[in-house]
């Protein structure tokens, strides 16, 4: 099957996380508003407003599988997960991979507060002061409960995996928030990763996986910008 990956084409953001999980199982797909010749981000508008489906998804990123439409990040590799092999084949352990996923998802909406803390719709020049404060509380006490939990999970897990004893789409996801965070933050990051061995090993063991590391290098990875989830302003990184 050949997935379409709908999402903006000039931004990791959410859509990344799908993104690498997709490169990581070899799977064809198209990233389709990044296809000059497939519609590109109308078609997902399109698909977005119902005018091609009648379970429309509310925003990008989602999947098209064959006639499924696929929304919500968390939502699509509980889908990938187990049809590639990044998920446990038993039903326990496929819910505790999603439960680690949701919580990824709350961390990343808090990462994302740091810039935007009032509202998605005005630019971060408009909310500056109120991003500073927030930040502030947020590399002291959220960015540590987060990593430290997943520290944890790691630790009582043998140390080399989130989930079992191979690779699976909340490693990827942990490689992609600690990537993201050192480039956001990288003078909070370089003294919270003395608290993060376990952490910092798997991000490691993830970016020299060959097909992460072969997609990493190549231009399917939008780099970093200031647009995305992870985003890099000195004032906040004080």
């Amino acid at each position: 099957m050949r997935y379409e990956l709908h999402y903006w084409p000039s931004i990791q953001g959410r859509g990344e996380f799908v993104r690498l999980a997709l490169e990581a199982a070899n799977a064809d797909y198209l990233d389709i508003a990044r296809q000059p010749d497939a519609g590109g981000a109308a078609s997902m508008l399109q698909l977005m407003e119902g005018q091609a489906t009648r379970r429309p998804p509310f925003a990008p990123p989602f999947l098209k599988a064959g006639e499924q439409i696929i929304g919500q990040t968390a939502n699509i590799l509980l889908f990938l997960g187990p049809r590639h092999d990044l998920a446990p084949a038993d039903d326990a352990g496929r819910l505790w991979t999603h439960q680690l996923q949701l919580t990824f998802t709350d961390f990343i909406k808090e990462i994302h507060d740091t810039h935007h803390p009032i509202a998605s719709g005005l630019y971060y020049e408009d909310q500056r002061d109120e991003a500073v404060r927030y930040t502030r509380a947020f590399l002291k006490h959220r960015l540590p409960k987060y990593l430290g939990y997943f520290e944890k999970i790691l630790e009582m897990n043998g140390g080399r995996h989130l989930v079992g004893d191979r690779l699976t789409y909340v490693d990827l996801s942990l490689f992609q928030v600690v990537t993201g965070l050192r480039f956001a933050f990288p003078k909070a990051m370089a003294e919270a990763e003395a608290n993060l061995p376990l952490s910092v090993a798997l991000a490691d063991a993830v970016a020299g996986h060959p097909r992460i590391a072969a997609y990493l290098a190549s231009d399917r990875r939008i780099a970093f910008n200031q647009q995305g989830v992870f985003r890099h302003y000195p004032e906040l990184d004080s």
